[in-house]
């Protein structure tokens, strides 16, 4: 199924970067769509087990960036197109993915703090994420998170991209 998957998820992840770019949204039209055909292709192609693989790669794509969501961190638009992208391409290569897209993703936040000049009150951010756990428990961090509006928001869509692409190649 790789080759029929290469098309319909670059163009899907074209639009996607560039909407997310232009307004920090990943639209419902776009992903929706692109899940269901998913199901549909792997279904046609491979019967059942095509079906069970679609899921399970959208269960991988969804629960990993669904965490990420429910802490605040990251939007349900990056989660639909990732669950939707698992259901084209499965769990193992939507692992090999959400690796890279991982790296991606970190690579372009250093860049834009850097350019934007904030690259210590980032690094001060993630440390918060990461080792303020003791004294908020399970609650979100109150400022880093996507609802806040002084928080920056970086469009993820571009690293979602690399990822994906990427890990065509490498599987």
């Amino acid at each position: 199924m790789h080759s029929l998957s290469w098309w319909p998820t670059l163009i899907v992840l074209a639009v996607a970067t560039i909407t997310d770019l232009r307004s920090r949204r990943i639209p419902n039209w776009l992903v929706l769509p692109f899940l269901l055909v998913g199901f549909v292709v792997s279904g046609w192609t491979h019967g059942v087990s095509g079906i069970v693989h679609s899921l399970e790669g959208l269960a991988v794509g969804a629960l990993f960036f669904g965490v990420l969501c429910w802490m605040g961190g990251m939007g349900m638009g990056d989660v639909k197109l990732c669950g939707a992208i698992g259901a084209w391409i499965g769990p193992s290569q939507m692992l090999v993915a959400l690796v890279i897209t991982g790296i991606a993703g970190g690579v372009i936040a250093v860049c834009w703090a850097i350019a934007g000049g904030f690259m210590g009150q980032m690094m001060s951010g993630t440390g918060d994420i990461l080792f303020g756990w003791k004294e908020r428990g399970l609650k979100r961090h109150p400022e880093l998170v996507l609802e806040n509006p002084a928080a920056r928001k970086m469009p993820y869509a571009p690293a979602i991209a690399i990822g994906t692409i990427v890990s065509f190649f490498s599987t």
